[in-house]
């Protein structure tokens, strides 16, 4: 099991940017491929990003594709998700998962087997 702590939330303009921190407890991190999710008010969770465990491969969510940045620093057990250019839409929750397929970069929330508590991400127009 890891255990996902995630920071860096808040309150941003339209066109500013955050860069979130999931940091990660056990050993095992670096085997595990990492995935951001968000859920909006009233919306279902959706994919966002993931990464496989060596950083080599990673996927995007068209609607953040050439706007948010996934990385990992398995050293540091610490997954971020850089996001510039943010929208107003982009307001949600961000949750960060692990997910055993760390060849991979799972975009279906099913295959996350542990989950943070979730950052709120708040854009103003």
């Amino acid at each position: 099991q890891v255990q996902l702590v995630e920071s860096g939330g808040g309150l941003v303009q339209a066109g500013g940017s955050l860069r979130l921190s999931c940091a990660a407890s056990g050993r095992t991190f670096s085997r595990y491929a990492m995935g951001w999710f968000r859920r909006a008010p009233g919306k279902e969770r959706e994919f966002v990003a993931a990464i496989s465990w060596s950083g080599g491969s990673t996927d995007y969510a068209d609607s953040v594709k050439g706007r948010f940045t996934i990385s990992r620093d398995n050293a540091k057990n610490t997954v971020y998700l850089q996001m510039d250019n943010l929208k107003p839409e982009d307001t949600a929750v961000y949750y960060c998962a692990a997910s055993p397929l760390g060849f991979n970069t799972p975009t279906g929330p099913s295959n996350y087997d542990d989950w943070g508590q979730g950052t709120q991400v708040t854009v103003s127009s």
